[in-house]
C-alpha cells in the first residue's frame, strides 16, 4: 500500500534572488522527491525567473502580495490557502515570514517549523527589544526551530527563551560538484571586462541592499588604490547582483573615479562561472547567518575576506582559508585586501583550504540529510510515516 507523501509549505518573505531563498531552492531540488512534496509561499512576490531554479514542475508557487506592516490582514487568506492545500509541515523562515505560523496553527497544521537564517540591517546583532518581543509572542505557535549558526542557536535559547530541546542546528550546504575551482586558475567570464591575464579580480555576490553593505567594499577598494597605487594597473572589483542601492553604488564609483576598475555585473544565473572568474571573494555584510555565497566561494576554491558577523566565523578561519574584519570598517577591509594581493602564494594556499573545508564540512548532501532526518522525525512524532530515501540518494 502506498503512503501519501507529506506536503511541506515553505513560507518566505519574497522568493527572489538571495542566500536564504537559494537555500530553499537547494533543499527542494535535492530532497528525495519520493519522500516529500513542496509548495512555496511568498508573503509578497515569487519572481518567475527565480522560480525556474526549482527543478520539479510539480512545485507550486503562491504570491500573497503583502503590503508594508504586520500581516494580520493576510491571516484569512493564508488560513484559506493552508486549509485548501493541507500541508503537514509549514516551514517559515526569518522574522518577515514568522507571522504565518498563527494561521497555520488555526488551520490545524501539526508541524510548524521556523528557521532563523540571520538578521536584517535594522537589527544586525539581534539586540532590538521589539524584534525579540515579537519572536517571544509567536513562540507558542512554533513547534520547533532551526538555527543556521551557533550564534542564532544561542539567540533563540537565551534571547527568545526557546527550550534547547526545540532547536535543531543545521548549517547551509553547498553543491561542491556545481561549484568547483577552475582548471587553471581564474577562468574567463562572458561579458566581463576583466578577462585579461595578469589581473587580480576581487568579487562579491549579493543583493544590492543596505545589509550587504557593498558601499563599504567600494570605499575599501578606493582606499586600497590610494594606499597602494602600484596595484591600480592590475586590481579590479566585480560586484554581482542587483537591488535598490545599485544607482547609489554606481554614483559612488563614479565619484571616486573608479569606473575603469569596477564592474557592476548585475543579476546573473551563472554564479558558478562568476565565482571561477574571481581570485578573491569579499563579503562586506553588516549581518549574516550562514552565508550561501561564502560557501559557494569556498567550494570554488577562493579565499574569503568577510566581516565578522553572524555565522561568518564558522566558515572563515583566519590564516587558513580567509580573513575576518569588523563590519563597517573600510580601513580594516582595505588592509585585508592588500595583505592578500601582495601575497599571491597565500591566495592559492587559502583557496585550496577553502575548497577542502567546503567539501569536508559543508556539503549539500550533509544539509539535505539533516533536513530529511528532522522532517521525518517530526512527522514520526505526529504519527505520520515519511517514505525513506534510497540509500545514498541525494537528488
Amino acid at each position: 500500500m502506498s503512503v501519501a507523501k507529506p506536503l511541506i509549505m515553505h513560507v518566505v518573505y519574497r522568493f527572489d534572488v538571495g542566500g536564504l531563498e537559494n537555500g530553499v531552492v537547494n533543499l527542494i531540488n535535492h530532497l528525495d522527491s519520493e519522500c516529500f512534496r513542496h509548495v512555496v509561499v511568498a508573503m509578497t512576490k515569487c519572481d518567475t525567473a527565480f522560480c525556474d531554479r526549482i527543478a520539479s514542475s510539480k512545485v507550486e508557487f503562491f504570491d500573497l502580495d503583502k503590503p508594508p506592516g504586520h500581516g494580520v490582514k493576510l491571516y484569512a487568506k493564508l488560513h484559506s490557502l493552508i486549509s485548501e492545500l493541507q500541508p503537514t509541515i509549514v516551514h517559515t523562515r526569518n522574522l518577515a515570514a514568522l507571522e504565518a505560523v498563527v494561521p497555520a496553527w488555526l488551520a490545524g497544521v501539526p508541524i510548524r517549523l521556523h528557521g532563523e537564517h540571520g538578521w536584517d540591517v535594522s537589527d544586525p546583532d539581534g539586540k532590538r527589544f521589539k524584534y525579540r518581543l515579537i519572536r517571544r509572542l509567536y513562540r507558542p505557535f512554533v513547534s520547533c526551530y532551526v538555527a543556521l549558526s551557533g550564534q542564532l542557536e544561542d539567540y533563540l535559547r537565551d534571547g527568545v527563551g526557546v527550550q534547547a530541546s526545540r532547536i535543531t542546528r543545521i548549517c547551509n550546504g553547498v553543491d561542491t560538484a556545481r561549484f568547483h575551482p577552475g582548471r587553471d586558475g581564474r577562468s574567463m567570464l562572458e561579458g566581463s571586462p576583466f578577462n585579461m591575464s595578469g589581473l587580480i579580480v576581487l568579487g562579491t555576490v549579493g543583493r544590492l541592499q543596505a545589509v550587504k553593505d557593498q558601499a563599504n567594499l567600494v570605499h575599501a577598494f578606493a582606499r586600497v588604490l590610494q594606499r597602494a597605487p602600484q596595484l591600480s594597473p592590475r586590481l579590479r572589483l566585480m560586484i554581482v547582483g542587483d537591488g535598490p542601492l545599485r544607482a547609489q553604488l554606481v554614483a559612488e564609483v563614479t565619484r571616486t573615479g573608479l569606473e575603469a576598475h569596477v564592474w557592476f555585473a548585475g543579476a546573473r544565473d551563472d554564479i558558478p562561472n562568476v565565482m571561477r572568474a574571481m581570485d578573491l571573494f569579499v563579503l562586506p555584510s553588516r549581518a549574516e547567518g550562514i552565508s550561501n555565497t561564502i560557501l559557494e566561494a569556498m567550494a570554488s576554491g577562493l579565499p574569503v575576506i568577510a566581516t565578522d558577523v553572524g555565522g561568518c566565523g564558522e566558515l572563515v578561519v583566519p590564516a587558513d582559508n580567509g580573513a575576518l574584519v569588523p563590519a563597517n570598517d573600510s580601513e580594516a577591509l582595505a588592509q585585508a585586501i592588500i595583505d592578500y594581493v601582495e601575497r599571491p602564494a597565500q591566495i592559492r594556499a587559502h583557496g585550496i583550504a577553502s575548497r577542502e573545508r567546503a567539501v569536508s564540512r559543508f556539503s549539500i548532501q550533509s544539509m539535505v540529510a539533516a533536513y530529511h532526518e528532522l522532517y521525518a522525525g517530526l512527522l514520526a512524532a505526529h504519527g505520520v510515516r515519511a517514505v525513506e530515501p534510497e540509500a545514498g540518494v541525494v537528488r
